[in-house]
Formats: structure tokens, C-alpha cells, sequence
């Protein structure tokens, strides 16, 4: 029984430790706070707990002995808890108070810093803590103090006069008192001021005034507010790449979502993950493609079609050698890639990327005739085996696996529909995304991987408005870059 006090860092799900993320893939609950990015919680296991103590201003799901009460209790229990807190968990964050409450419970317990906010928010919004010829100090300072301290136990005396850079944390509710309480003590009321809200996420905003005119702006929690002249600085890096500002939905079943999601993100896009199908075992469990693999000598040709067929399909391959006689076609660039992990480099890869393509690269059987192993997705078009049959080869079509539809959340729906864009892998994410939020619930701007799914999108009486070239993840990016650019 361990419970981990885990910084989660400000917001950007990035900026989180390898630490952290060992412990939330062990984690039998995770107690998460308001600022934790919620893609951080896909990284605990399925059967994990999930409690949202999140506290927003005036407006606390639990009080922080509630807390404190959960995680001893958690532990008690024998429990793996990672307490998953915004920022560092020592920075402000009443970290100290949970671990004295766990020490005194005997309940053991970790601590793993995160990144702070005082340091990550200001970088994001190319402001610079420190500069080597004018800033060679920063302060960081609470704006929020325990309400029973009375006009407070900061010195804002003492901060104005030491110099360099003051970072204020949760200081919006009190920013009027604290930049006259830093005016009165000698700082000039001109002093470049920067107020940022939501660092480090795909919805940043940054205010810049002095120190005397910011709170003439509309400042909002949560911000971090910086005063001093490297709040002049616009090292801006952030907030220019090109998908800033602009949401994209990933359908892509959660397993397979984070090459997408993360190449979409390094552009500067806010990613809805709505995984709309999941990867299951085929009806029969796997049967039939575990007897035709055991047969492989006795097939000229093996077929895959995706990704998922080849996982599926190696799962009862256990060594390479059962290939000896056997050629392997791959659909696709990511088919190749994914034989490609295991050893296997394919001897046909067709130009186009789809199975029409297959049928005119492929060689004609020999005059004795051939077989061939065609291991792919329970329900797919039957254009691949019965071309292949007309050219005389004997096929046998095996299910590797099964999509299935994901049940979409009233919030995923909504997140959805607000979107400024909407990608689409396969044709069943199409039809179960119609399916679940209706054809008005999808955005405006739809990017297909390739021909099949563009035609189910048009099927649904939908347009598409860019289809990957090449039908790949990375042309799949490049195609809603164009589309939102």
C-alpha cells in the first residue's frame, strides 16, 4: 500500500514525468485535481478508480480534509493511489499537508515533483523568469493565502524591494491589493505586467499591460501572473504553430489514438479524443485464424490489410521461420511498418494504399494454382478475395478482429459538435460516429484516410473536405493542416 503525490505538471500532458507515468499505469485509484490534463487519466489502467476532487473557485467538490481523509483511507486499504495534483505537489499545492496526514496514518508514501507552473506557464508565453543582463532573480509568491492569516503572512514589502522577477500563483481574486501593496513599496506602477491563463494548454491566453493597467483587463483564474521587465518579452513559440486555437476530433480506437493525437498536438491543436469503435477478438475468438496460421507452410501468399491484422495475426506467429515459404502482402504503408516490427519485411506493397491496388500488383498463381491467407477485419468489402479468386488463386478469409462501437459521452458529444474539425481512419469510425452524435454533430471540416472511408463519409450524406495523400496517419495530418490552415 503506497500512496504517490504526483505532479502532473500545469496542463500540457507532456510535460509530465516518466515517473508519473509509470506510477498511473500501476495505479488502482487515481485521485486527480481540476488542472490535471484528462488525457493523463487514459494512462491509468481500465479497472482503475477515477475521483475528481477538483477544486474550482467558491466551488469544491470535497474540502481538502475530505481529501486528505480519501487518500489515508485509499491506503489503508492496501490500495496502489496516485494522488495526480496540478503543477509540483510541494508548490502551493498542499502537498505537504496530504504527506503529514499519510505519515501520521503510517501509511507510506512518495513524492514525485512535477513540473511547475511558476516556470513552465511563463516559457509557453515566451516570457523568460531570468535574463542574464537584466533579471538575474525571480520570486514566486502565493496570491492566494490561508484565508485564517488575516491581511496575510506575504512581506509584499520585502518582494517588491529584492528585485529580478516576481511570478505570482493564484493571484487573480486579490491582483488589485497585491499590485498596489508592490506600488506602495517601490515598484514602478510602469513595470511590464503579463497575466497567462490556462499555461501550456491548447487554450492559453496571454494579457500584457503594467503593473499599474492589468487589472483594467478581464483576468481570470486559473493564471499566472509575472511582473517585471522580462514580462515585456514576446519569445512567443507557443501560440504560432499552426493549429493554435483550432480543436480536432481523433476517432481512432483509444489504443491506436496517440500517434494522431500527439502529431495533431505538436501542431498546436487541442485533440478530442472520441474513440469511436474499439479492437476486439473476432466472433470465434481467434479459432480460425490460430488453425490457418498453424497451416502457413501450406499457404504461397499471406495478406494483411492494417495494423490490427498484423498484431492479431503475430500473436500466433511465435517465430518467423513459419514464413519461410510464404510471401507476405501488406495494404498500406503502416501494414509494412507494423510487419515490419516483427522482422517481417513485406515482399508486396502496393502503390495506392487500398485493396483495389493489391488486385493489380498481384502476381497470377502458378499453373498448379495457390493459396493464399487473407487475415483481416471480421466485416470488410469482399472486393479483395473475390478479385483474387477470379484471378484464380484460392482464397481463405480468416477474422483477426472485430470493430466494435464505443458509446460516446453527452460531453464527448458536445466536445464534438464544437469542434473546428473531425478525423476519420476507417469506415466504421464513420458510421459509428454518425451513429452516436448524428450527421449535425459532426463538424464542419471532415479529413479521411483514404477513398474507402471517403466514400462511407459521402455515404452518410456527408462531404469531405481532404482525404490523406498518402493514405497514411502522417498524410492524415497533413490533410487537416491543410484544411484549417
Amino acid at each position: 500500500m503506497t500512496v504517490y503525490l504526483v505532479g502532473a505538471g500545469p496542463g500540457d500532458p507532456g510535460l509530465l514525468t516518466v515517473r508519473g507515468a509509470e506510477l498511473l499505469a500501476q495505479a488502482d485509484v487515481v485521485v486527480h485535481d481540476r488542472l490535471s490534463a484528462a488525457e493523463l487519466l487514459d494512462l491509468a489502467p481500465d479497472h482503475a478508480e477515477r475521483i475528481d476532487v477538483g477544486k474550482a473557485p467558491k466551488a469544491h467538490r470535497m474540502t481538502q480534509d475530505q481529501i486528505t481523509a480519501l487518500l489515508v483511507e485509499r491506503g489503508l486499504a492496501g490500495q496502489t493511489v496516485v494522488r495526480l495534483k496540478g503543477g509540483d505537489p510541494f508548490v502551493f499545492a498542499r502537498g505537504s499537508e496530504e504527506a503529514a496526514a499519510l505519515a501520521a496514518a503510517g501509511v507510506p508514501f512518495e513524492v514525485v515533483p512535477g513540473i511547475t507552473s511558476a516556470l513552465a506557464v511563463p516559457a509557453y508565453a515566451g516570457i523568460p523568469v531570468t535574463q542574464r543582463f537584466s533579471s538575474t532573480s525571480f520570486t514566486v509568491v502565493t496570491g492566494h493565502e490561508d484565508p485564517s492569516s488575516g491581511d496575510g503572512t506575504v512581506d509584499w514589502d520585502a518582494v517588491a524591494r529584492v528585485g529580478g522577477t516576481i511570478v505570482i500563483l493564484m493571484g487573480v481574486g486579490r491582483w488589485p491589493q497585491i499590485a498596489a501593496r508592490l506600488i506602495a513599496a517601490g515598484r514602478s506602477p510602469d513595470a511590464p505586467a503579463a497575466a497567462v491563463r490556462w499555461g501550456t494548454r491548447p487554450d492559453q491566453h496571454t494579457t500584457r499591460a503594467t503593473l499599474a493597467t492589468l487589472g483594467d483587463h478581464d483576468l481570470a483564474a486559473p493564471s499566472v501572473i509575472v511582473v517585471g521587465g522580462v514580462a515585456a518579452e514576446e519569445l512567443d513559440w507557443f501560440t504560432t504553430r499552426p493549429l493554435f486555437g483550432r480543436s480536432v476530433v481523433v476517432t481512432r480506437a483509444r489504443a491506436q489514438a496517440s500517434a494522431l493525437s500527439s502529431a495533431l498536438r505538436t501542431l498546436g491543436a487541442e485533440v478530442v479524443e472520441a474513440p469511436a469503435i474499439e479492437i476486439t477478438d473476432p466472433d470465434d475468438g481467434g479459432a480460425a485464424l490460430r488453425a490457418a496460421v498453424a497451416d502457413l507452410a501450406s499457404y504461397d501468399w499471406l495478406v494483411v490489410t492494417s495494423p490490427n491484422g498484423v498484431a492479431r495475426t503475430f500473436e500466433h506467429i511465435p517465430d518467423a521461420r513459419a514464413l519461410a515459404r510464404t510471401q507476405v502482402a501488406a495494404v498500406g504503408s503502416g501494414t509494412a511498418a507494423a510487419l515490419a516490427r516483427h522482422r517481417i519485411t513485406a515482399d508486396l506493397v502496393p502503390a495506392s494504399f487500398v485493396g483495389d491496388a493489391l488486385l493489380d500488383a498481384f502476381p497470377a498463381p502458378p499453373e498448379a494454382g495457390g493459396r493464399v491467407l487473407l487475415a483481416r477485419a471480421a466485416v470488410a468489402r469482399d472486393v479483395l478475395p473475390d478479385g483474387l479468386r477470379a484471378a484464380g488463386w484460392g482464397v481463405d478469409v480468416v477474422d483477426a478482429y472485430r470493430t466494435r462501437p464505443v458509446p460516446v459521452t453527452g460531453a464527448q458529444a458536445e466536445a464534438v459538435a464544437a469542434a473546428d474539425a473531425v478525423t476519420f481512419a476507417s469506415s466504421s469510425s464513420v458510421a459509428n460516429l454518425v451513429d452516436a452524435v448524428g450527421r449535425d454533430g459532426i463538424p464542419a471540416v471532415i479529413a479521411s484516410i483514404g477513398p474507402v472511408t471517403s466514400d462511407a463519409v459521402r455515404d452518410h450524406g456527408l462531404a469531405v473536405t481532404a482525404e490523406a495523400d498518402p493514405h497514411t496517419i502522417d498524410g492524415l495530418v497533413a490533410a487537416v493542416l491543410a484544411a484549417l490552415a
